[in-house]
C-alpha cells in the first residue's frame, strides 16, 4: 500500500481525534499520559523517560520490541532484563529472571486492552506481568498502540481474551482451545494463559506512572 494511500490518511486522522482524548481521561486517573503519532515518536520519548544508567524489565510485550525499545535501550547502554530469552533453560532459571525483571528501577510493558476512559486491563498466566503493573520499586511506562482502545471495560476484557490472547497462546507453541478457534472459549486447559485479570482503575500509589499513546497499531 502507497504511503501516501488515502485510507491510511483516513485511519490516521481517526487515531490524532481518539489517541489525544484517550491520553487526556488517563491523565485525570493520576498516570502521564501522552499521544504519539508513530513508533519513531514513541521510542523517542521512551527513551527520554528513563534515565542511561537505568536498569529496565521489560515483560511480555510485543509492542515493547516493536517500537525498537530493546535494540535502542542496549545500544545506550542500559541494562534491560527479559525473561523472553532462550538461553534460559530450567524454570528455576526463569524464575530468577522473572524476580529480577520485576525489581528493575524501570518496567516497560505495553498492555493487552484500554478503554476510552482510561483504564488499562491485562490477563496474564503466570501473574509476573500484571504483578510489575499494579506495583514495583519504580517508574512504569506502558506503551498502547491505537488498536488497544476499546469503548468500555467490558468490551476491553472481551478484547484480552478473543483477540489479544489467542495470537499470545501460539506464540508460546501452546495447546489451548484458543489457538484453533481463534477466540476464547473459557477453557479449562493446563495450559490456560488466562489466570490473572488486572483493571488498573487509576494509577497506583507511590510510583510514577506514564501512558504512550501511539497513533498506529502494536502488538496483540
Amino acid at each position: 500500500m502507497s504511503e501516501n494511500s488515502p485510507w491510511k490518511e483516513h485511519r490516521k486522522a481517526h487515531a490524532q481525534a481518539l489517541g489525544p482524548q484517550v491520553a487526556a481521561q488517563c491523565t485525570k486517573k493520576g498516570f502521564h499520559a501522552v499521544y504519539v503519532d508513530s513508533p519513531e515518536e514513541a521510542l523517542e520519548k521512551v527513551l527520554s523517560l528513563i534515565p542511561a544508567d537505568a536498569s529496565v524489565g521489560i515483560s511480555g510485550s510485543v509492542s515493547v520490541r516493536e517500537i525498537g525499545a530493546v535494540e535502542a535501550l542496549q545500544k545506550r547502554g542500559n541494562t534491560v532484563v527479559q525473561h523472553w530469552d532462550p538461553s534460559l533453560k530450567t524454570p528455576e532459571e526463569r524464575k530468577a529472571r522473572l524476580l529480577e525483571e520485576f525489581s528493575c528501577s524501570v518496567h516497560l510493558t505495553g498492555t493487552n486492552a484500554m478503554t476510552k476512559d482510561g483504564m488499562l486491563v491485562n490477563i496474564d498466566g503466570t501473574g509476573n506481568r500484571v504483578a510489575a503493573m499494579s506495583w514495583g520499586p519504580g517508574k512504569i511506562i506502558f506503551i498502547v498502540g491505537i488498536n488497544k482502545i476499546c469503548p468500555d471495560l467490558e468490551t476491553a476484557i472481551q478484547r484480552v481474551r478473543d483477540v489479544a490472547t489467542p495470537p499470545n497462546a501460539i506464540r508460546l507453541k501452546l495447546d489451548t482451545p484458543c489457538t484453533k478457534t481463534g477466540y476464547c472459549v473459557n477453557c479449562d486447559s493446563p495450559q490456560r494463559v488466562c489466570r490473572a485479570l488486572l483493571v488498573l482503575e487509576r494509577a497506583t500509589l507511590g510510583r510514577e506512572s506514564h501512558v504512550i499513546i501511539v497513533g498506529e497499531p502494536l502488538g496483540y
